[in-house]
């Protein structure tokens, strides 16, 4: 007697490992599709500021002068830190280094610029932008032209732009399906307590006692399931990363600390919503509804 008794208590207790499994899976898609977003901005800006614009100069500058026009656009918010002056020695070994070959024997005088080369801020990496700094810069005094890669800024802006596009797209539908999936995966582990929640409902319960204990079970549930998530999620990160130090270059602790909250965040809530709606579903069923 006393061995069926635990038996059909055991069998009454709710089952939360299977919830807990179900959510975390999906929860880690989810994440790792987020992380591909996070990634694919941040390698699209780590490849704008990659352009350098070479900003060519009228014949020999005295160091004064270089000096002034460094700074003036070493001023402009649109540079990073490293902007370079190249003079024409250092240009004639860079042109040497590319496997072009030499013209000595033939001119007299090295026809090289002087330049002063920077990279651009992602944000400015624009065909309108950068259209403003060419005449900005054409209009000082030294500065004889200014040459940068229009056709590969174009190409790689549509680029990024579509990638993101698809990523974004990609992930809201993912968001969709992981929320009814999760709402699928509780109101399933909830039905194998429907005769639990009906069984204390006869004895007298309100819908605030039997509700309260599974809604906080739900927010545990939750949270643990986005934390697990977040573990794998990293791993994976982790993982990638060894494969492909480059992806350390672009790590962005603070859009992946959102992104992990916001695991946290939507596994607390769909839970405890799909918790709570199937309580109060299986409260207002007739006990012969329930077979």
């Amino acid at each position: 007697m006393s061995k069926s008794k635990n038996l059909s208590i055991k069998r009454g207790k709710p089952s939360y490992f299977m919830s807990i499994l179900g959510v975390t899976l999906v929860l880690l898609l989810l994440g790792l599709v987020g992380w591909l977003v996070i990634n694919a901005n941040k390698l699209g800006d780590y490849f704008k500021q990659s352009v350098e614009i070479r900003t060519e100069l009228r014949g020999d500058l005295n160091k004064k002068d270089s000096l002034a026009l460094m700074n003036y656009i070493g001023s402009k918010p649109y540079v990073r830190d490293d902007i370079k002056f190249i003079n024409k020695e250092q240009a004639k070994e860079i042109f040497l280094a590319d496997g072009n070959k030499s013209w000595d024997g033939i001119l007299d005088a090295n026809p090289l610029p002087n330049t002063i080369n920077f990279k651009v801020q992602s944000k400015y990496m624009n065909a309108d932008s950068l259209a403003k700094i060419e005449a900005d810069l054409r209009k000082q005094t030294y500065v004889s032209d200014v040459f940068y890669p229009k056709a590969l800024v174009d190409n790689l802006n549509k680029n990024i732009q579509r990638i993101s596009l698809i990523l974004l797209a990609i992930a809201i539908l993912l968001a969709t399906v992981v929320i009814i999936l999760i709402d699928n995966t509780i109101r399933l582990a909830m039905f194998s307590n429907r005769f639990l929640i009906k069984t204390m409902q006869m004895v007298g319960a309100t819908r605030w006692f039997i509700a309260k204990p599974m809604d906080q079970r739900a927010i545990l549930n939750g949270a643990v399931s986005g934390g697990i998530a977040i573990v794998l999620v990293q791993l994976v990160i982790l993982v990638f990363e060894r494969l492909l130090p480059e992806l350390r270059t672009i790590r962005d602790w603070e859009s992946l600390t959102m992104l992990y909250m916001g695991l946290i965040l939507l596994g607390i809530c769909i839970t405890l919503f799909s918790t709570h709606r199937s309580v109060i579903k299986y409260l207002k069923m007739k006990l012969d509804d329930l077979y």
